[in-house]
């Protein structure tokens, strides 16, 4: 017999932010399986569905609840935040479900922070831009410093994720430390906490403000290219249409 997970990033968590094939894939469990604290954004449609949920820092162990119990005969659904592809529970999945060779996993697409919070700011990833964690729970410092200075290099548009928590509060001021290396100081900067949530609060700046900012762990920064602007409160990158540009838009934010 084939079983089957569905493995669901749920966007910020409100349904209304989540795709149709996340709410389907949803609605069609018998079990949700996730972190607490993303199973208690879900609201009251779920409420009929079994719920299992385990602390953070205890993924295997999440994973391996979904297997056991898609072996149950239950239809399964792991919840992540964001897209389960983006920083989530995906390839954890795939690489467990190899002790599990009769078990199927789908993946349902969700809506990430840097889609959602782009789209609060204005269109600060309308050309090329790559996302960075700041967590180093599971990536050396060296490594994200130096991934840090790439894309600084490459003239990206830069997402940071995870740029603060209780033990890494003086991460973003080491990470923009380091693109000023690069980058100058005056460069447009956004960042959006609580995308798609109660509270939720956008601010533009420039970088060598950025470093001085206080932001939490549900933040997600935004640092333009050099053609990046803000217009009217908003972070925006130029896609390179040959408009004529009229407007100084230097120093409006």
């Amino acid at each position: 017999m084939e079983h089957r997970i569905y493995i669901v990033g749920m966007g910020p968590g409100r349904e209304d932010m989540m795709t149709g094939e996340a709410v389907r894939a949803l609605e069609q469990a018998d079990v949700i399986v996730g972190y607490t604290v993303y199973l208690d954004l879900l609201g009251s449609r779920f409420r009929n569905k079994e719920m299992i949920s385990t602390p953070m820092r205890r993924e295997e162990e999440r994973c391996r609840i979904c297997f056991e119990e898609a072996r149950k005969g239950k239809r399964v659904a792991l919840v992540c935040s964001g897209d389960a592809g983006i920083y989530g529970m995906a390839s954890l999945m795939y690489e467990i479900g190899r002790e599990y060779p009769d078990t199927e996993l789908v993946a349902a697409a969700g809506i990430t922070a840097a889609s959602s919070g782009a789209a609060v700011l204005g269109a600060p990833l309308n050309h090329d831009f790559c996302t960075v964690s700041l967590s180093d729970l599971l990536t050396p410092w060296e490594v994200i410093e130096r991934r840090l200075e790439g894309a600084a290099r490459g003239d990206f548009v830069i997402v940071l994720y995870n740029p603060s928590s209780r033990r890494r509060r003086d991460y973003l001021r080491q990470a923009c430390s380091i693109l000023l290396r690069t980058i100058e100081g005056s460069r447009v900067c956004g960042y959006v906490e609580n995308i798609g949530r109660d509270g939720t609060r956008a601010e533009v700046c420039t970088l060598e403000e950025l470093k001085d900012r206080e932001v939490n762990m549900f933040t997600t920064v935004f640092v333009g290219n050099s053609d990046s602007f803000i217009l009217n409160g908003k972070l925006i990158t130029r896609r390179g249409y040959g408009i004529e540009r009229n407007i100084d838009f230097c120093g409006n934010h």
